[in-house]
């Protein structure tokens, strides 16, 4: 960190490095992390949740009302927030141990992690899973950070837009 470091970027390296000696680099965490970001590329296991809610219900509203939220997320997140902040993600030139696509867009903040806060937040309505499906949501957010794709701020972000915008697509779905 350089003298030049605003306080994000200070939070930003010492979260990484505390994540760095405590967590990374443990075969069994590793590939839950690396499988849980990749799986919710395109927020692919989120409509996968979904379909598995709506054939559980046999309602297929409630999958629908996911895909349209989700749609809305990445519309706000990933083409309009992203755009205008337009971060670079953070530089990592050391072996993965699992692959992992890289994204093109920009770092700030974390689409992963703002689709995942929606989906939990809809995903709970009237479910008994609830907490399982946050506790999921969070596991997705945090392996942005893990598998060096986002820095802190980024998922913190993702998590604070996702839960706003989760709340309100409840509060217009009810």
């Amino acid at each position: 960190m350089s003298d030049a470091a605003t306080p994000v970027e200070g939070m930003d390296a010492a979260v990484d490095a505390w994540w760095e000696r405590a967590l990374r680099g443990k075969p069994a965490l590793d590939r839950i992390m690396y499988s849980a970001s990749e799986a919710a590329n395109h927020s692919r296991l989120w409509h996968a949740l979904g379909a598995a809610q709506a054939a559980a219900r046999r309602d297929p509203r409630p999958a629908t009302e996911l895909s349209v939220a989700l749609l809305a997320e990445a519309v706000l997140v990933n083409g309009v927030v992203k755009t205008i902040f337009g971060r670079r993600r953070p530089a990592f030139a050391g072996h993965r141990p699992h692959t992992l696509r890289q994204p093109l867009t920009s770092s700030f903040p974390s689409g992963h992690a703002s689709a995942a806060m929606v989906a939990a937040a809809l995903l709970a309505r009237r479910s008994p899973w609830a907490p399982a499906y946050y506790a999921l949501a969070f596991v997705v957010a945090l392996s942005r950070m893990h598998v060096r794709i986002h820095h802190a701020s980024d998922v913190a972000a993702g998590i604070g837009i996702g839960a706003a915008l989760g709340a309100v697509a409840r509060r217009l779905l009810r």
